[in-house]
């Protein structure tokens, strides 16, 4: 399933980027969505090329019920985003891959902070799949609108963050 979703922010590349990697603002998105933040790790320095690697267990609550029979109460999602470094106006790429433990659904995507004069642009596209028989496309097709929710409701709550901090 296609995975679109756009937004914008009224900030640079640099600052929404330091919102997205900050600990404290990635617990409170996980807590926000019910989750708890098991780990964060950032490999490299985030002002150039880096990795980060964030776990979370989520709840199932909102899945189908056909799902959440074969996942539980929560799973174990691991996200690792692969940033580039800046280019000459400050936007930045990374390649997101989202895992889950002891389900075949992969979520392969690319995110871009474009730099659009003092605002940014957070773009996000990819494909969401699952390798279960029969069954996958509509799990991957549930999951597809909850992922691009889960974007805005990042950015809105990046630019709540960013006003109160």
């Amino acid at each position: 399933m296609a995975l679109n979703a756009s937004t914008t922010l009224p900030y640079d590349p640099a600052t929404v980027l330091g919102v997205f990697t900050d600990e404290g603002f990635v617990r409170h998105m996980s807590e926000h969505v019910g989750g708890t933040l098991e780990s964060l790790t950032v490999d490299g320095d985030t002002a150039g090329a880096f990795t980060l690697t964030a776990v979370r267990t989520m709840p199932t609550g909102r899945l189908p019920d056909m799902a959440r029979k074969f996942v539980g109460e929560t799973l174990s999602v691991t996200q690792t985003e692969q940033w580039s470094a800046p280019t000459a106006d400050g936007s930045r790429e990374a390649t997101l891959q989202m895992t889950v433990a002891g389900v075949p659904l992969t979520v392969a995507a690319v995110q871009r902070l474009i730099a659009q004069g003092t605002d940014t642009v957070v773009d996000l596209q990819g494909n969401v799949s699952s390798s279960i028989p029969f069954l996958g496309s509509k799990i991957a097709g549930a999951a597809e609108p909850m992922i691009g929710k889960a974007l805005n409701v990042q950015a809105a709550e990046a630019r709540t963050w960013l006003e109160s901090h």
